[in-house]
């Protein structure tokens, strides 16, 4: 069996700058942010901790799903289980935290649901530390781990920080839609917005047409 990434040292998992370094990074910070939403009071500080949480959960799975999972489908036998086993976590992840920004600070159903993303949070972070990325590990070099790391980092640095349950979780539907998503959650991020659902589905759809309109008169070009 291969070695948890959580029992490796920096330079067994390839530097700092390895995907796999870089991933055990952010699911540290996740568990501090899940524990230090436990021990606030209810106000506007753990809301600012439940906020930071979900850009940082988000931003995080839609660089995997981007970068990291289409390597590993290519780079390990049972890529495709793997993967496909995460991929319905992160589904779930996004179900429930969509549910929980639609409701009121406070209330039962919300912590109720807040719990459970939590749960599942973590049991991503350990099926992802001990299980698939080892897998990862082993398949290939150090080199293509720090490669995978810079393209999964700027992708992350670039990606939607909220849920969105209809976009798909594979390449090319996820990364088509991850342009106009981004600057609808960044925009939202930056400005304290919060607009309401039908407002967001138009935006979104206009956004989404500008850039497969962009992406289809960049191939036509490319035939001529």
């Amino acid at each position: 069996m291969p070695r948890t990434i959580e029992d490796q040292s920096v330079e067994e998992l390839g530097g700092e700058s390895s995907v796999l370094a870089r991933q055990r990074r952010d699911h540290a910070e996740m568990d501090r942010l899940m524990d230090r939403y436990r021990s606030l009071p209810a106000g506007e500080d753990r809301e600012k901790v439940l906020k930071d949480l979900v850009q940082l959960v988000f931003s995080h799975a839609f660089a995997e799903e981007t970068v990291l999972w289409p390597a590993v489908r290519r780079s390990v036998p049972d890529g495709e289980e793997l993967t496909s086993r995460v991929e319905e976590e992160h589904q779930e992840i996004n179900d429930l935290v969509a549910d929980i920004e639609r409701l009121e600070p406070g209330t039962p159903e919300r912590e109720e649901k807040v719990e459970r993303a939590f749960a599942l949070i973590r049991q991503d972070i350990q099926d992802e530390e001990g299980l698939l990325l080892p897998r990862l590990q082993e398949a290939v070099d150090t080199d293509r781990l720090r490669r995978l790391g810079t393209a999964w980092e700027t992708m992350r640095r670039t990606a939607p920080t909220h849920p969105h349950p209809v976009i798909p979780r594979r390449p090319p539907g996820n990364t088509v839609l991850g342009v106009p998503l981004s600057l609808y959650d960044r925009t939202r991020d930056a400005l304290g917005l919060n607009l309401p659902a039908a407002v967001l589905r138009k935006v979104l759809a206009g956004l989404a047409g500008l850039v497969v309109s962009a992406v289809v008169f960049a191939a036509l070009r490319k035939r001529r």
